[in-house]
């Protein structure tokens, strides 16, 4: 195979010089997570079948860097939530949650997750953001492994743009404590 071939990832904008490259830790350790982000399925109902396809070979989230799932919230760093989330289910979702170590960050697939979906009912929480922050939410009941990808992908624009210091910032201290997280 041919280096034309190979499909890498564009370096980081920066000083280029015969036998050096200079450019801002910032852009290295955002360019390093958005292509290592390690999935953690919280799946409950359809969407988590749609989740299986993106995870197949057809879809292959693993071109993303999120090949290996994680079942484990201390070893992952992206929370996927896909399903109703009833609300006797909400204190297990944040203890999920609080097990992750930082930096860590949560999509919601779905309308259930995003919303509550049609389950407009007392049993039912009206969206995880009622629980824990949520970063990118992925709309449709169930969504195609093509939005999936796509929610993966806006979460790594995300990512790769993120401040090293955002996470100890006021106003993220600020965002967990609106959640009562420490």
């Amino acid at each position: 195979m041919s280096d034309s071939n190979v499909n890498m990832v564009a370096p980081p904008d920066g000083v280029v010089g015969e036998g050096f490259f200079a450019t801002k830790l910032n852009d290295v350790v955002g360019m390093a997570r958005a292509n290592s982000l390690w999935p953690l399925p919280f799946a409950t109902s359809c969407c988590g079948i749609e989740f299986m396809a993106t995870m197949a070979s057809h879809y292959d989230l693993a071109r993303f860097g999120s090949e290996r799932v994680s079942f484990s919230p201390r070893q992952a760093d992206m929370l996927m939530v896909m399903g109703t989330i009833s609300k006797k289910m909400a204190p297990i979702l944040r203890q999920v949650y609080e097990q992750m170590s930082e930096p860590r960050w949560v999509i919601a697939v779905g309308a259930c997750a995003s919303s509550g979906g049609i389950f407009d009912t007392y049993s039912v929480l009206q969206g995880i953001d009622k629980v824990i922050p949520v970063d990118v939410y992925v709309p449709g009941c169930p969504p195609r492994p093509e939005q999936i990808v796509d929610g993966v992908m806006k979460l790594q624009e995300l990512v790769r743009s993120e401040s090293v210091r955002r996470r100890s910032s006021p106003e993220y201290q600020e965002l967990l404590a609106s959640y009562n997280i420490s």
